[in-house]
């Protein structure tokens, strides 16, 4: 039954494109089994279509419609009826507002590229949320676990993005703790930076649990004894000494880093990852974007967006 249990969990995640918060904090979350994880390939290439809306009555659709120009203007245009019937009086008052309409305001900057809609594939946060990055800096957030499949299998388009990106995108991953097991993990994260070693075993990290099978993380997520001692034989194989992992691993350092991070996820009200925000104004996902690299470029032009206004 638990077996049973966790592969249908395993399922619903992969269908949705992320891996969501479990529904009880304290509760761990599944494990992933190795028979169990996708391909990356197979996960890079997701696009599933995105949810949409019932339509909606004939008498509820609107007589005019509101268009988001790339220069921040507006353009307002009728809406034909059902007969094609044109209402040259509807028109020229239409036009009439869209003449008089004034440029989008630098608080309520236009849509990145028209490809791109708010509400749909990306959602605003209404107030914006103050960031950590000097002026003229773009903060972009990855909210992630190391036990997520799509978190791997988005991970190699995000290491290429961080190679070009521009000089002005400050970005930083922040990892979950929704439960014991998340914290754990979290943990190691900011212990290897801490220790200045985590582009060397970023990626690692993701095999040992994905491809190896070894969670990193002890079968009772509350036994912390356990995982540190697994934890410090896995940063063994890097050249770190147990006492050098040790001492990073109860670092005034890390605790500040694990508290952060955890106020980030609360304030973000994260609850599936792999998500992104920027700039403390946008957050988006796959699902939102409708594929992994989408998401990707769209981050970027939001990140572009910022930086102009």
């Amino acid at each position: 039954m638990k077996n049973w249990r966790l592969a249908f969990l395993f399922g619903i995640s992969l269908a949705l494109g992320a891996c969501g918060k479990p529904e009880s904090s304290g509760e761990s979350a599944p494990r992933p089994a190795r028979a169990q994880s996708a391909p990356r390939a197979a996960l890079a290439q997701h696009a599933g279509p995105v949810q949409g809306k019932p339509a909606e009555q004939a008498s509820d659709l609107p007589s005019t419609i509101t268009r988001l120009n790339e220069d921040g203007s507006e353009t307002v245009e009728d809406v034909p009826s059902d007969s094609g019937a044109h209402n040259p009086l509807l028109a020229a008052v239409a036009s009439t507002v869209a003449a008089a309409a004034p440029a989008a305001s630098a608080a309520t900057p236009a849509a990145p590229a028209t490809q791109w809609q708010e509400g749909v594939n990306y959602t605003r946060l209404v107030p914006a949320q103050p960031t950590d990055v000097p002026p003229g800096q773009v903060e972009v957030l990855e909210f992630f676990w190391y036990a997520c499949p799509h978190c791997y299998g988005i991970d190699p388009l995000v290491e290429a993005w961080k190679k070009s990106k521009p000089a002005f995108v400050t970005f930083s991953r922040v990892p979950v703790m929704w439960s014991e097991s998340h914290r754990a993990l979290a943990r190691l994260y900011y212990t290897m930076v801490s220790l200045g070693k985590i582009d060397q075993v970023h990626e690692e990290i993701f095999k040992e649990i994905h491809d190896r099978g070894n969670p990193l993380v002890a079968a009772d997520p509350g036994n912390g004894v356990e995982t540190e001692q697994i934890q410090a034989a896995f940063a063994a194989k890097f050249g770190i000494s147990e006492t050098e992992f040790k001492q990073a691993y109860h670092s005034f350092a890390v605790q500040t880093s694990l508290q952060r991070g955890d106020q980030l996820v609360q304030r973000y009200r994260v609850d599936g990852v792999p998500r992104f925000v920027v700039n403390g104004k946008y957050i988006a996902d796959v699902q939102s974007a409708n594929g992994p690299d989408r998401l990707i470029a769209l981050v970027g032009d939001l990140a572009a967006l910022e930086h102009k206004h």
